[in-house]
C-alpha cells in the first residue's frame, strides 16, 4: 500500500517517518521523499493513530490527486535544487512533465491554483534557501554557488537573491546565519 506524505523534504523527515510508523508496529517496504509503501494495508483504527501521529510532527498523508501530484511537484523541485547535475541543465517544465508523465500546462495551473504562487516562483524561493544554506557554510564563493545552482551569471544570483530576501547575498552573509527558512515553510 502506498502512502504519499505532505512537508517530506529531507532524509530527517524519512527517518522521523519511519520512526512514527515503527511505533505504531507498521512495517515500510520503502520511504522516500513524499511517499511512504507499507507492507500491509493498515485497519482504519490503525490508519486513524498514523495520520494523529505524523500530524504532531508535522506532516500530513495526503487523500487526494491533486495534492498527490503537487507533493511529487515540490519533491522533484528539491531534488533538482539540493542536487544539481553536472553540464547542461534540462528545463524544469521537462523534467517536471517526463517525471510526473503530464502535461505542463495542467502541472502549471494546478501548481498555481493550489499553492498561489508559480512552479518557476516556487523553483526560484527553492533555490535561493539553497544559496542562503550554502553563504553560511561559507565553503563556496558566490561565483562556484551560481555555478553549482545554474543561474546564468553571478549578477543575476545576486539580482534573485535580493528580489526575494530584499538583502544582498554578500550583507546576508554577514549578518543572517539564522535567516533560512525550513524547507516545508518556502
Amino acid at each position: 500500500m502506498k502512502l504519499f506524505i505532505k512537508n517530506m523534504v529531507c532524509n530527517r523527515c524519512i527517518m522521523v517517518v519511519q520512526s512514527e510508523l515503527e511505533k505504531l508496529g507498521l512495517v515500510s517496504k520503502e520511504i522516500k521523499l513524499g511517499e511512504v509503501t507499507l507492507q500491509n494495508e493498515p485497519t482504519p483504527a490503525i490508519r486513524e493513530r498514523m495520520e494523529k501521529a505524523l500530524e504532531k510532527v508535522g506532516f500530513e498523508v495526503i487523500n487526494d490527486k491533486k495534492g498527490r501530484i503537487i507533493e511529487q511537484i515540490k519533491k522533484i523541485i528539491i531534488q533538482q535544487v539540493q542536487q544539481p547535475g553536472d553540464g547542461p541543465q534540462e528545463k524544469l517544465s521537462s523534467i517536471l512533465s517526463s517525471g510526473l508523465h503530464l502535461d505542463y500546462n495542467y502541472i502549471s495551473n494546478l501548481f498555481s491554483e493550489v499553492e498561489g504562487v508559480t512552479i518557476e516562483k516556487f523553483f526560484i524561493l527553492q533555490k535561493i534557501e539553497k544559496v542562503k544554506e550554502l553563504l553560511v557554510y561559507d565553503e563556496l564563493s558566490l561565483s562556484e554557488i551560481a555555478f553549482r545552482l545554474n543561474f546564468s551569471s553571478v549578477a543575476y544570483l545576486s539580482n534573485q537573491f535580493k528580489k526575494v530576501t530584499g538583502l544582498t547575498p554578500g550583507y546576508f552573509k554577514k549578518i543572517g546565519l539564522n535567516r533560512r527558512k525550513p524547507l516545508d515553510k518556502v
